[in-house]
């Protein structure tokens, strides 16, 4: 009943963000007036801002947050390790280093070119993190390799903002792919991101037991009926997907992987069936109050600065408390 009742705070949580992210901005708006406007009703002007800039952006920064949530839940079963995120083993930087690709070289007009680049560099980073992770790297040394492959792949990223310099539209983009932010989205990144990252949650979701019994090792999981082989293949493959995709309509937003799996375990147990549909909910809400603190803190701060702000101190702690 008490983790029943979490899941239903979690849903309830997730659409105070929701409305927060589409009443708050530069123009202030009640919760009546927003309402009036999701239903195409009431004055024009709330009507342009709610439907047409910030409904977009709201959506986005939903699943976004969700996929991010998700694949961190993944990738801390698959390597057995509470530390293992997208941002801090390289998967993030690795899809924006394709993505930013594809627009320094001109090939971003396309509407899937900057997705396809981005799920291509995601893949190149986790295959180079499942090889570290198959030759026995503990904590330390996976996650020092995760910091090593990030380095590396923002080297490139920044490389390509210098060969940009003088050409400013090119830069703000690459700069918005460093620093992640829902600024500025319309109907096409609802197009590029929704429907390829709910389904990508949906097929996820029924692979609940199976991480379960992946967690308490491989024998284990054979021994119990899994095909190991195929349910890592299907896990590893669908978690970057779900980051290359959000970090191709949002950029890099870290810590959102990280955070709110290992709080919610915290609150509701291992149990990957209740975890992961709560994580996505968590990590929706999460990234949807901090595009929400970038619009009322001052100074004009990117999604992914603020989302570091909190996850940064919460990594630090996971890092000082004992397994």
């Amino acid at each position: 009943m008490k983790r029943g009742g979490a899941m239903w705070g979690l849903a309830l949580l997730l659409l105070a963000a929701f409305f927060a992210s589409l009443a708050f901005g530069e123009v202030s708006l009640p919760l009546p007036d927003v309402v009036r406007a999701l239903r195409g009703k009431g004055d024009p002007i709330a009507l342009a801002v709610v439907r047409e800039f910030r409904l977009p952006r709201t959506l986005v920064g939903t699943v976004v947050g969700a996929a991010l949530a998700a694949s961190g839940v993944v990738m801390q079963a698959f390597f057995r390790n509470a530390l293992a995120s997208p941002g801090l083993l390289g998967v993030s930087s690795g899809a924006a280093l394709g993505a930013v690709s594809v627009l320094a070289f001109g090939m971003g007009r396309a509407l899937w070119s900057v997705p396809l680049a981005a799920i291509g560099g995601a893949f190149l980073s986790t295959a180079a993190v499942v090889v570290l992770a198959r030759k026995g790297a503990g904590t330390e040394r996976l996650l020092l390799s995760g910091v090593a492959l990030n380095a590396l792949l923002d080297a490139g990223t920044a490389f390509l903002l210098s060969m940009s310099a003088g050409r400013l539209e090119l830069s703000g983009q690459i700069l918005f792919w460093l620093m992640g932010g829902l600024e500025s989205r319309t109907t096409e990144h609802v197009i590029i991101g929704i429907p390829a990252i709910v389904l990508g949650c949906a097929l996820l979701l029924p692979l609940g037991r199976a991480l379960n019994l992946i967690s308490l090792g491989e024998q284990t999981a054979q021994s119990l009926g899994v095909d190991v082989r195929r349910v890592r293949r299907q896990l590893i493959v669908l978690s970057t997907l779900l980051t290359a995709l959000a970090t191709s309509v949002a950029g890099v937003i870290g810590f959102v992987g990280l955070v709110v799996p290992h709080l919610l375990r915290l609150f509701l147990g291992p149990d990957h069936r209740r975890l992961l549909p709560a994580s996505m909910m968590g990590g929706a809400t999460l990234t949807l109050a901090c595009d929400v603190a970038t619009r009322i803190l001052p100074g004009g701060l990117h999604l992914g600065v603020v989302t570091a702000l909190v996850g940064g101190p919460f990594f630090l702690w996971m890092l000082r408390t004992p397994a």
